[in-house]
Formats: C-alpha cells, sequence, structure tokens
C-alpha cells in the first residue's frame, strides 16, 4: 500500500492489508478529534520524502505526524517495533472494518452500525501485557 500525508511531503509504503481496527481510547480520540482508523502494518513500514515528527505520548508509544501540514500517520509500538498507521492516509485502498477497542472509553455522542469484536481498555492491556 501506498499512502501520503495532505501536502504529499511524507510516502507511506505498507505491506497489504484489508482490514482496519478502531480506537476509542481518551488519547487517540484528543489527538485526531475523533477515534482512530488504524491499519496494523507491523514493522515493514517506510516513510520516504520529508521524515515524520514523533511525539512520544506514553513510556510503550509514540505518534507520527508531518511536520509542515499535520497529518497523522502513525501510532508506533515501541516494544515491537509495530506501526499501526491511520488508514485516512491510503486513499486508494479498500478496508473492511473489523475492531474496536478501549469501547469503554466511547463517548455517547456517536454509534456505528458495523458489527466488530470490542474490547474494553483493560482487556486490550491483558491481551497485550507481558506474560
Amino acid at each position: 500500500m501506498k499512502g501520503s500525508c495532505l501536502c504529499g511531503s511524507i510516502e507511506v509504503t505498507a505491506p497489504d492489508h484489508e482490514q482496519i481496527a478502531l480506537c476509542h481510547c481518551s488519547m487517540c480520540r484528543r489527538w485526531s478529534g475523533g477515534p482512530m482508523f488504524a491499519v496494523h502494518c507491523g514493522s515493514n513500514v517506510e516513510f520516504s520524502g520529508a521524515s515524520p515528527v514523533a511525539y512520544r505520548s506514553s513510556e510503550w508509544a509514540e505518534r507520527g505526524f508531518c511536520g509542515k501540514c499535520g497529518t497523522h500517520l502513525f501510532y508506533h509500538l515501541l516494544p515491537g517495533n509495530e506501526y499501526i498507521v491511520s488508514s485516512g492516509i491510503f486513499q486508494d485502498h479498500e478496508f473492511s472494518l473489523i475492531s474496536e477497542i478501549f469501547i469503554d472509553e466511547k463517548p455517547g455522542y456517536y454509534e456505528l452500525k458495523n458489527q466488530t469484536d470490542k474490547m474494553t481498555g483493560q482487556q486490550v492491556f491483558e491481551q497485550f501485557a507481558p506474560k
């Protein structure tokens, strides 16, 4: 898949994916103004053109954006070097929404009609915590 930020300064190349997930956590909503529509791309993500600006948003992750236009590019899980890329930058790609996380933090002013797997924040941390 290939995509770019709004101004075209940064191009993102990632392996093809057909499924996306949605994160309703308070940080994603504060960062983007709504839930994050996310493609789990693993570590095989390449950025060309300008370098993304990264903001360390927690002990385990950073969020990346274009320093020129501000487009939100990724959520990067540092321990596993996994990039979770904003699906909106891949304008020419079709996706299916399969899951929603931090459903317990979703505000009541929106509701999606998609049938998805849903997990609370506690379930997410339990699933991905180091064993």
